[in-house]
């Protein structure tokens, strides 16, 4: 029988088996999975965006009437 699969827990590094014995994976505790979602949510992780996509949020346009 094979070895199960353990990833780290991307918030405090801890040993995660993969499977369905984790519910929070990748995260080791519902605790670990808060404070990540927290930190997106304060703009602490983000994702590069695109040069040209940013462009169209530049304020450079004139608003929307609504």
């Amino acid at each position: 029988m094979s070895q199960p699969v353990t990833v780290e827990c991307p918030t405090c590094g801890a040993p995660v088996e993969w499977g369905p014995q984790s519910p929070n994976r990748p995260f080791c505790s519902e605790r670990c999975k808060l404070i990540d979602l927290g930190a997106w949510a304060a703009e602490a992780h983000a994702i590069p965006g695109d040069d040209l996509e940013d462009d169209v949020f530049s304020g450079s346009l004139p608003p929307r009437e609504h």
